[in-house]
């Protein structure tokens, strides 16, 4: 898992000058599909999926959203995404960001485990806890 470097900035922003995270107030966070790695210096729209019906899924930024043992953060509800109407995508990468659209910021980005060819009838999903984001 990699954290952009612009939350990077924000964290030790936080730790070292008491300066408030720069999307601190946002009471959702957003889960972005990725066919390629987004990167540290990437934004939500690095290497994005594109097929037909793609949309970024809102998670509640919240016990209910996620749940978080340690170093481990992990999707506590199904995450589920709009099902494929056209085109096709292969998914190797997803993000968790701070925007619904647009260049939003990179919090954390990561390899699946597999990649997922998205097509026509496809939808993709992770069921609840198969979304995990480990800080090191």
């Amino acid at each position: 898992m990699s954290i952009g470097n612009t939350t990077e900035n924000d964290i030790n922003l936080l730790l070292f000058n008491a300066t408030a995270l720069s999307w601190n107030a946002n009471t959702d966070l957003y889960v972005a599909l990725h066919t390629a790695d987004p990167g540290e210096g990437g934004s939500q729209t690095t290497s994005e999926a594109t097929y037909t019906s793609y949309a970024r899924v809102t998670v509640a930024r919240s016990g209910a959203g996620w749940t978080v043992t340690g170093n481990v953060a992990e999707n506590a509800a199904l995450v589920q995404f709009p099902q494929c109407t056209g085109g096709s995508n292969t998914i190797t990468y997803a993000s968790i960001g701070t925007a619904s659209s647009g260049a939003g910021q990179i919090i954390a980005s990561g390899a699946l485990s597999s990649s997922l060819a998205v097509s026509s009838g496809i939808q993709p999903q992770f069921a609840i806890g198969a979304l995990t984001f480990t800080l090191d």
